[in-house]
């Protein structure tokens, strides 16, 4: 085990909050994608922070599943079988036996031969039953000709009144991802910035300057400049 375990810290606890602070909920509770946002504001979001526990452990595990029994035993947390395991939205899993298989799979058809996780302000809220943090993972590649990568991923981990993990929530950029797996996310962070960028700032300012920038006509052009762009196109082909 290389798990390195440092100092745990908690934020101070400065007078009760009001009583109506723990009916809201400023992160999704739900499966990610559903609409869960409810009412809040600068001051009961910082009444809030001051009832997290923001742990200062440090979990580094190669593999994944090494990874997973550490984090959980920060908590003191069980693994039973049953699990719903939602990967970005892309994919839900049942159990963990399905979540490890999975990961075996997918990184050897990706060409990954080693994977370190780490994290990242292990944050615990209790009243809610949840944990979340930033996960860091090093890739190392089995063929020289692709390139070796570190990624971010949020985690966010539900248990219930037993300790045990009910579900966990992946989220991540998954173009980002794949383009850092084929070795074009410097190409492509080259060309957003440089064109795609440029393009939509010019566009925003001539926009801007119509005094007519809402849903409606966003939407509008959404679906003229395609229009406009296949009848040029069309155009161009039949006097060719």
């Amino acid at each position: 085990m290389c798990t390195e375990t440092q100092a745990l810290r908690k934020r101070s606890q400065t007078g009760s909050a009001p009583e109506q602070i723990k009916s809201l909920q400023p992160y999704a509770k739900s499966p990610v994608g559903l609409f869960t946002a409810k009412t809040t504001s600068p001051k009961i979001i910082l009444q809030k922070h001051e009832k997290t526990d923001a742990r200062k452990y440090l979990v580094a595990q190669a593999g994944l599943e090494n990874f997973i029994r550490s984090i959980v035993a920060a908590l003191e947390l069980k693994l039973p079988n049953t699990v719903r395991f939602n990967m970005n939205g892309q994919g839900v899993m049942q159990t963990w036996e399905d979540v490890y298989m999975a990961e075996r799979v997918y990184t050897q058809c990706l060409g990954i031969s080693k994977r370190i996780y780490q994290t990242h302000a292990y944050t615990h809220e209790p009243e809610r039953k949840l944990a979340y943090f930033i996960l860091e993972e090093h890739n190392e590649r089995s063929s020289w000709i692709l390139p070796g990568f570190d990624f971010y991923v949020l985690v966010f981990c539900y248990y219930n009144d037993n300790k045990e993990v009910t579900a966990v929530d992946v989220q991540y950029d998954q173009m980002s991802f794949f383009l850092h797996c084929m070795g074009l996310a410097q190409a492509h962070a080259w060309f957003v910035e440089h064109v795609i960028t440029r393009i939509a700032i010019t566009w925003a300012k001539a926009f801007h300057m119509t005094g007519l920038v809402n849903p409606f006509t966003f939407t509008l052009q959404l679906i003229l400049f395609p229009a406009l762009l296949m009848y040029c196109w069309g155009v161009m082909s039949t006097t060719a």
